[in-house]
């Protein structure tokens, strides 16, 4: 085992149980089960365990009825749905805590009336009045608490953790934000922590067990007035002072604060030590922590340091299961990395689909069906002649040969990675080149027969000799000023030479712009990418979309305020809601899509950002042929890299 495993490989021991390594996955809601204990969210943790995860910590455990949750002890079926887990579980070595929870004010109780909660203070969440909790209801919630650490104990799990961070119940109490009361839960730290210390006690005492782990989950809220560094040690040596905790795990955020629960490519690996490090070395229990890490020599360096016991790789084990297990035979270079763009993590979980997912990988909470461990050897090995090297055409061809085609790959540039190469060149977006050289690095390590600098033509189609064609030819900047508000009037002006596309802008270094128009009719996150790298080059910059919010489409995934927070000091203004009517190469005139008054901004450079147009050329000539296709990614239908990733595997596994 390398030195730089060494820590990060080692066991530690939590209240009697052992861990067999340092790496986490902390709670995480998946969306995966509809609220049950499911075969399907089985087998998501499984996976993670044949991976070599040391311990998971299993996705919010709400209490009672007034906060329901993903899951619920109040579900009779839920101790069968945990012994059917710790089934699977068990002989891969990884232990189980259960993470177990009341919302609050940031919660809406099953009968629909309103959330409880210390004080009348509403969440930025839910935005209703919650209903302050009268000493019955506190006495009935901590009760509650302590039967349901009851049921994880009884259910074989190996451990609890109490969630008193992010904004929750518990932290609500301990908040001076949110905690307005004048009684003995109101007023001095002291008395705020009284809640939180009465709820250990009970659940210590119901499941006090030399081989049952008892945890709590602090973090530090960064709202003026709300919780800190203080206030945690606080806590930690008033829990340490009654024996009632066996791990902490320090965290950081809230509703307040919410991107931070989840940093994005843009923060740092380890951006959460700052505020977790001074907490954690007044514990004399085992501490945890997170903070966007994504190898084992990151997390084997805080141990090292001392800096925590054990360290959450939650995205990095979505992004690879086998994470631990590559990294420990030396398979260093074929973990997939988890690139931080939270596009299928937190954007998926937030967005329509209510289910959590990954951008890079595919087979990211579909277990039971996906994954490169459930691909299938061909029936009948062909020749397949993947047309594109970008993210869909590269995963594609990887899928397909692993499975056992001959696949040949044919890329027009003289590179790979198609646009995400160009997604990569914006600020603070660089990891996107992360999962190009993975895919890269897997391709030829499995045969596929790269051909750059290869535009295939027609009259080329017969001469590869495939059996079935995969088109990933991607998209191109679609210039023709047209706004989805005004579909029948484009932009007068777009055809003048100061018009460009994103591409234009990070490709050409010739461009020096002093005043920019960015009109993004698309709404994820290329407009705001553009605007980051125009301010970077000392432009100033005014963003403007018919949409009512600025990218709206990477809001679920927390990229929006982050930028906006980057840009606060910058010359920056926006419009949203708001059409472009004409530009002339000086300035541009805007109008609100409802109409009325219309008014100038400068600008020397405009950058039209529109739903691309794909390339799909060769399709009338693989039809006349009678040539199989399957097309994919962009060159389908201009998206994002979620889409084609899972079109490219879907397409490498249907042959």
């Amino acid at each position: 085992m390398p030195d730089r495993y060494e820590r990060v490989l080692s066991p530690v021991d939590i209240g009697g149980i052992t861990i067999p390594n340092r790496v986490v996955r902390t709670a995480h809601a998946t969306g995966i089960g509809a609220g049950t204990m499911s075969d399907e969210l089985i087998a998501y943790h499984e996976a993670r365990a044949k991976g070599g995860v040391g311990l998971t910590i299993l996705e919010i455990l709400s209490v009672h009825p007034s906060s329901p949750g993903t899951l619920n002890s109040f579900d009779p079926k839920l101790p069968d749905g945990y012994k059917r887990l710790m089934e699977r579980i068990r002989p891969h070595g990884m232990k189980v805590f259960q993470q177990v929870w009341h919302g609050g004010h940031n919660a809406t109780p099953l009968d629909g009336s309103a959330p409880w909660s210390p004080s009348d203070v509403p969440s930025p969440q839910v935005g209703v009045v919650p209903r302050p909790m009268t000493r019955i209801q506190i006495d009935e919630i901590v009760a509650a608490f302590a039967a349901t650490a009851r049921i994880c104990k009884d259910s074989g799990l190996d451990g609890v953790e109490i969630h008193a961070a992010h904004g929750y119940l518990i932290q609500q109490f301990l908040s001076a934000n949110a905690n307005r009361r004048n009684d003995d839960y109101g007023g001095s730290l002291e008395n705020r922590m009284r809640f939180m210390l009465e709820v250990m006690r009970a659940v210590k005492e119901e499941v006090r067990d030399e081989n049952f782990a008892v945890g709590v989950r602090l973090a530090s809220d960064l709202t003026a007035g709300g919780i800190g560094i203080d206030e945690n040690i606080a806590c930690v040596k008033a829990l340490q002072a009654e024996d009632l905790v066996d791990f902490v795990n320090i965290s950081l955020g809230n509703y307040h604060s919410f991107p931070k629960l989840i940093g994005g490519m843009h923060e740092p690996v380890g951006y959460e030590l700052d505020s977790a490090v001074p907490v954690g070395k007044q514990s004399t229990v085992p501490v945890i922590v997170t903070g966007r890490f994504r190898t084992l020599e990151e997390v084997d360096q805080v141990v090292r340091q001392g800096d925590a016991d054990l360290v959450g790789m939650t995205r990095a084990t979505i992004a690879d299961p086998d994470l631990v297990v590559k990294t420990a035979r030396g398979d260093v270079n074929r973990v997939r990395p988890c690139i931080a763009c939270n596009q299928g993590c937190v954007g998926q979980l937030l967005g329509p689909e209510r289910r959590v997912g990954c951008a890079v990988n595919a087979g990211a909470g579909f277990e039971t069906t996906l994954g490169d461990d459930k691909l299938i050897p061909a029936d009948a090995p062909g020749t397949l002649l993947v047309v594109g090297g970008g993210p869909a055409g590269m995963e594609a061809a990887r899928v397909a040969a692993k499975r056992g085609h001959q696949v040949i790959l044919a890329e027009a540039s003289a590179n790979l990675g198609g646009t995400l190469t160009l997604a990569g060149k914006a600020p603070r977006r660089q990891q996107m080149n992360d999962i190009i050289e993975w895919l890269q690095h897997e391709i030829y390590l499995e045969g596929v027969d790269v051909r750059l600098s290869t535009y295939v033509t027609e009259s080329d189609l017969e001469a590869f000799g495939a059996d079935h064609v995969i088109i990933a030819t991607g998209a191109e900047p679609r210039l023709d000023g047209i706004q989805m508000s005004h579909p029948g009037e484009p932009v007068e002006g777009i055809d003048l030479d100061h018009v460009i596309s994103s591409n234009t802008l990070v490709t050409d270094s010739r461009l020096k712009p002093t005043s920019a128009l960015v009109i993004d009719d698309v709404g994820h996150y290329e407009g705001l990418a553009a605007a980051e790298y125009l301010l970077e080059q000392g432009a100033r910059v005014t963003m403007v979309t018919r949409l009512p919010t600025l990218a709206p489409l990477v809001r679920p995934a927390l990229m929006v305020d982050p930028a906006l927070e980057r840009f606060g000091d910058k010359p920056f203004d926006y419009h949203v809601g708001t059409r472009v009517l004409k530009v002339d190469g000086q300035a541009a005139e805007l109008q609100a899509v409802t109409g009325g008054r219309t008014f100038q901004v400068n600008a020397d450079t405009v950058v039209f950002i529109s739903l691309n147009q794909p390339r799909n050329e060769l399709i009338g000539q693989l039809e006349t042929r009678n040539m199989p296709y399957t097309l994919i990614g962009d060159a389908n239908s201009p998206r994002f890299l979620v889409h084609a990733i899972a079109e490219g595997n879907r397409a490498g596994r249907s042959f």
